[in-house]
C-alpha cells in the first residue's frame, strides 16, 4: 500500500513538474511573437493648403482624399488589364488610379516609404509605399462592410463587399515602383 502511494505521489509531482514547465514554455514563445501590439507609424502633422471637407460631405468614390499641392494631376481611368482563358471577361464599372493620397508622410524608422491612404466605397486603406514594394499599414471596412485581403511576393488586393457589391483596391509592383488602382462596381 505504501509503494503505492510513493509511485503515486512521484506521478502526481513529475506530471505536475511537467505541466509547468511546458506552460512556462509555451507562454514565453507565444508572448514573445504571437501577441506583439502593432506597430504604429507616426504621423507627421503639417500646415496644409489642401481644401478641409465639411463632415457629412462624401468624397467621390475611389478618389484621393487630399491632394498634395505640387502633385501632378490625376491619371485618366484605365482598365485593368488580364489575360483571358478562352473565355470573354468583362471590364469592371469603373477604375480610377488615385494621383495622391490623404496622408503622405516618410515612414517611421528613417526609412524611404511614404504612407498613403486610399478611399473606396466600403472602407479605406492604408499602404506603406517604398521605392520598390507596398506593405498594408491597415483596411478599415465601413459599418456594414467586410475586408477580405489577397497578397503575393510582388502583389496585394484588398476587397470590400457588401451583399452583390465589391470594391477593390490593387497594388502591384513587379519590377517597378508599387503602383494602385482602385476598382469600383
Amino acid at each position: 500500500m505504501r509503494s503505492g502511494l510513493v509511485q503515486t505521489g512521484a506521478w502526481a509531482v513529475a506530471t505536475t513538474a511537467a505541466v509547468l514547465l511546458s506552460w512556462l514554455g509555451v507562454n514565453a514563445v507565444l508572448s514573445d511573437s504571437a501577441f506583439e501590439p502593432p506597430a504604429a507609424l507616426p504621423l507627421r502633422h503639417s500646415p496644409s493648403a489642401a481644401p478641409t471637407t465639411v463632415p457629412g460631405t462624401p468624397a467621390a468614390p475611389g478618389a484621393p482624399l487630399a491632394p498634395q499641392p505640387g502633385q501632378e494631376p490625376p491619371t485618366p481611368p484605365a482598365a485593368l488589364q488580364s489575360a483571358p482563358t478562352g473565355g470573354h471577361s468583362t471590364p469592371p464599372a469603373a477604375t480610377r488610379r488615385p494621383a495622391t493620397a490623404a496622408a503622405s508622410t516618410p515612414a517611421a524608422g528613417g526609412g524611404t516609404g511614404t504612407v498613403r491612404s486610399y478611399l473606396v466605397p466600403g472602407g479605406r486603406v492604408a499602404l506603406d509605399m517604398h521605392p520598390d514594394s507596398a506593405e498594408l499599414v491597415s483596411a478599415v471596412p465601413d459599418p456594414g462592410w467586410q475586408m477580405q485581403m489577397w497578397n503575393g511576393d510582388q502583389w496585394m488586393r484588398i476587397d470590400f463587399s457588401q451583399g452583390q457589391s465589391t470594391n477593390s483596391v490593387f497594388v502591384t509592383w513587379n519590377g517597378h515602383a508599387p503602383d494602385v488602382q482602385t476598382v469600383v462596381n
